[in-house]
């Protein structure tokens, strides 16, 4: 489902040179202090592993917004198809050279242009969660047209109510972006607009400097 250019992000450039000029400093974290690494969450880890066992016999997976590619890494290990996309060329530039076994390419999560029908599943693994509220459910309406009948979505985000407007991030790399924060419950009902069926949530409490965080699986069942 090819987007639509009104859904364009007005700061998508913005945003992508604020990844661009945190990628390094996000690499190192990751080296050094376990960010983001899925192996060192229990709980994260647990719905990866559902969701890789759930699609790895379907078909190809999409990781949108891999960042680095440390998810989309795991997910290789665990016998899944699965290549990544990312709006910040650096960032990808990282993934292609910590992680030679899988396919990257530089894309945002509005200008995927996928194939009906084409994937397994669609990770949006905290990489959604800059996306402005009006244009969340179209990007949802296409991960649901690209999903095999039984494939499924898994997205990770910020719970609130609020619209967080970022200046620094990832040891005071000046940065320019929002952050849009959901509740569980209006995430889901996004999902169910847009043609899926919730199949669980995993809601985690508030640690150290990280809010309160959901994961949200669901499906695109069989019409």
């Amino acid at each position: 489902m090819a987007m639509r250019e009104s859904i364009r992000p007005a700061d998508l450039d913005e945003v992508r040179d604020s990844y661009d000029r945190v990628a390094d400093n996000y690499v190192e974290l990751i080296a050094t202090t376990g960010l983001g690494d899925i192996r060192r969450q229990p709980w994260p880890k647990a719905c990866m592993d559902v969701f890789a066992d759930a699609v790895a016999g379907l078909g190809p997976v999409l990781d949108v917004g891999c960042g680095s590619g440390t998810v989309t890494a795991y997910l290789r290990e665990r016998g899944v198809d699965a290549s990544g996309v990312d709006l910040s060329p650096r960032m990808i530039e990282h993934a292609r050279r910590l992680h030679p076994e899988c396919e990257f390419a530089v894309r945002s999560a509005t200008e995927l242009d996928l194939e009906p029908g084409s994937l397994a599943g669609v990770l949006g693994w905290w990489s959604l969660f800059n996306l402005p509220r009006q244009i969340l459910p179209q990007v949802l309406a296409s991960f649901r047209e690209a999903l095999v009948p039984g494939g499924q979505v898994m997205v990770a985000t910020h719970v609130g109510d609020h619209e967080v407007r970022r200046t620094e991030a990832y040891g005071g790399v000046p940065v320019a972006w929002t952050t849009y924060q959901w509740r569980p419950g209006q995430l889901a009902t996004l999902m169910e607009r847009a043609g899926l069926r919730v199949l669980a949530e995993l809601r985690l409490p508030a640690e150290g400097q990280i809010g309160p965080v959901v994961v949200l699986t669901a499906t695109r069942d069989a019409s």
